[in-house]
């Protein structure tokens, strides 16, 4: 369903200015490639993040909580 409204959208977008329609098509694989290592930081930071979060909940897991 996501894929047939962007396409839709694009087909509208073409009817109006093609030349931007043309250059979205050509930009959105950069854009993509750009914001693949952007995602990889986010892996790191999230796991970075549960590492810091499970060290300092270990001492209550210890003692018996499970949350």
């Amino acid at each position: 369903m996501k894929t047939l409204l962007f396409l839709v959208g694009w087909f509208i977008l073409f009817a109006l200015c093609w030349p931007l329609a043309l250059l979205a098509l050509v930009v959105w694989p950069v854009v993509w490639l750009i914001s693949i290592p952007l995602a990889l930081v986010g892996i790191g930071v999230g796991a970075v993040l549960a590492l810091i979060k499970a060290i300092l909940f270990f001492p209550a897991r210890l003692l018996g909580y499970r949350g």
